[in-house]
């Protein structure tokens, strides 16, 4: 069984499995099934032992991916990683924040290549930019699905809106309403905290977050998306509570009485709860869309 198969399987799954291989039969038969050939105790005794096989199974499984040895960048990868990320620092500096959040990759190059700052990408920074967005994420040892399949994908600012005093932007539709509900539900001291990311934005979290933890891919995949995977791309955005600055990209805000209020809308579901199977810390800030 590979890694993806083994998060397919839910525990209802788990106990067909066990309980269909026993009761092949038509549903008529069954009960003379069990009076000839064991008795009810027997048949508990037995599926309770294959549960506790599979939880065992899935248990060692678990162990093994946290044990797995962390993806870290070459010494000269890590040349790589920090020229790219300065880049994509300098060219967020000079077209602001807000407007860094769409820009697509083809921008990225005009700007650099047009700017005696920044500098036109190298052959090797563009192969190495390459391969982070196409090396499958499991690698790092984050387990969520791919969501922006190509690196040149764009996000047009007619799919969106700003939304005012946060510099971010939304997705029209779906997530400004829910944006909007939540706002009037839960009051002026929740606020957008982050919204859409182009690829290029994605790249530039990941980049400087591995930058930070000395080219250790694996760890800045636990706090966050590889470019292509962030549902930032497509729909999700981030809440906080106003005034409470870094700490709203913490556990912290889970204590807060905003993130309690959300809790209490049917409506609002967390992307990536505490125990999640794709390998991403607990983010109560982040809403699924």
């Amino acid at each position: 069984m590979n890694r993806r198969d083994f998060f397919k399987i839910s525990s209802s799954s788990i106990v067909l499995s066990s309980s269909t291989q026993l009761f092949a039969m038509p549903e008529d038969n069954l009960d003379q099934y069990i009076k000839d050939s064991l008795d009810y105790k027997e048949i508990n005794i037995y599926i309770r032992d294959q549960i506790s096989l599979k939880h065992k199974q899935c248990e060692q499984f678990s162990r093994s991916i946290i044990n797995k040895e962390p993806l870290v960048a070459s010494v000269d990868e890590r040349v790589l990683l920090q020229s790219v990320s300065l880049k994509l620092k300098q060219t967020q500096k000079l077209v602001g924040y807000g407007n860094f959040n769409l820009l697509n990759l083809d921008q990225l190059f005009y700007i650099a290549r047009n700017n005696s700052n920044i500098g036109s990408f190298t052959q090797d920074e563009l192969k190495y930019i390459e391969k982070i967005f196409y090396t499958n994420a499991a690698d790092y040892g984050f387990y969520g699905k791919k969501v922006t399949h190509e690196l040149s994908d764009k996000i047009t600012k007619a799919q969106t809106i700003k939304v005012p005093y946060t510099g971010h932007y939304l997705y029209k539709g779906e997530p400004v309403d829910m944006y909007q509900r939540l706002k009037q539900e839960v009051g002026k001291s929740i606020i957008l905290t982050s919204g859409v990311r182009s690829v290029v934005k994605q790249l530039d979290l990941f980049l400087y977050k591995a930058n930070k933890l000395k080219g250790n891919y694996s760890k800045a995949a636990h706090s966050l998306a590889p470019p292509g995977y962030s549902f930032h791309g497509v729909s999700d955005f981030d809440v906080g509570k106003v005034g409470l600055g870094y700490k709203n990209f913490t556990s912290s805000f889970a204590k807060t009485q905003e993130y309690a209020q959300l809790q209490k809308l049917g409506y609002i579901s967390i992307r990536y709860p505490k125990n999640n199977p794709f390998g991403v810390r607990f983010e109560p800030w982040h809403i699924k869309v």
